[in-house]
């Protein structure tokens, strides 16, 4: 299972897929909110939780075409679906290098990206809490997408349109979270809803995945 991990981190950071184009993209959607918005100081702060939250969602659709494409393309994953190793767990090593080289950078550079948005002091730490808490959902749903779209041509699109409203649940309670942090209200109830579903999330996809590669395989 390290072994696996290893070389999939190895692969992502080789094949361009890892927290640079991430972070890049990432940047450029917070730069250019301000420009589509206007310099109003009080309004960047009230849509900055948001924001930042959309900038990571969407920087984590980037790399999610190649979660499997690659082992498909030179025969891998034949091999890892016939390995001890249970696909199950195959998949979730997998959305775990994935979160390791694309959602965790996100979650350390949002608060920094926060100033360009005026992000108030008191949000920092619950944009960091909820990207933290809710960006493992978005890597194991995209392990899903990725994998009801293996070995189709040209599917980025389609795993697109498949994954995002997939992820609506997680972006509105992280959103939630970080807004609600920022305005020095309680959290209690949007932090619960976020947790409880980045573990059902993690809990139920990698087996739903699992059925889903090997249909695919046949």
């Amino acid at each position: 299972m390290i072994a696996l991990l290893r070389r999939d981190l190895a692969i992502a950071f080789r094949a361009g897929g890892g927290f640079g184009l991430s972070i890049a993209f990432f940047l450029i959607v917070t730069v250019l909110v301000p420009f589509g918005v206007g310099a109003d100081v009080t309004l960047l702060s009230k849509i900055a939780p948001g924001i930042l939250w959309v900038g990571a969602l969407l920087a984590c659709l980037l790399s999610l075409d190649r979660l499997f494409a690659l082992d498909w393309e030179d025969g891998s994953l034949d091999l890892l679906a016939t390995a001890p190793l249970p696909l199950e767990m195959v998949v979730s090593v997998k959305a775990l290098a994935h979160w390791l080289t694309t959602g965790l950078p996100l979650v350390l550079v949002a608060p920094a990206l926060g100033v360009l948005l005026n992000l108030p002091p008191s949000g920092y730490l619950w944009v960091l809490v909820s990207l933290g808490l809710g960006t493992p959902a978005l890597s194991v749903i995209g392990a899903f997408g990725a994998a009801l779209t293996v070995g189709l041509k040209r599917g980025g699109l389609l795993l697109s349109l498949l994954v995002l409203p997939l992820y609506v649940p997680t972006l509105i309670f992280g959103a939630e979270v970080a807004r609600r942090g920022t305005a020095g209200q309680s959290v209690d109830t949007p932090l619960y809803l976020l947790a409880g579903v980045t573990l059902a999330v993690i809990a139920l996809l990698p087996f739903a995945s699992a059925a889903v590669l090997r249909v695919n395989l046949r």
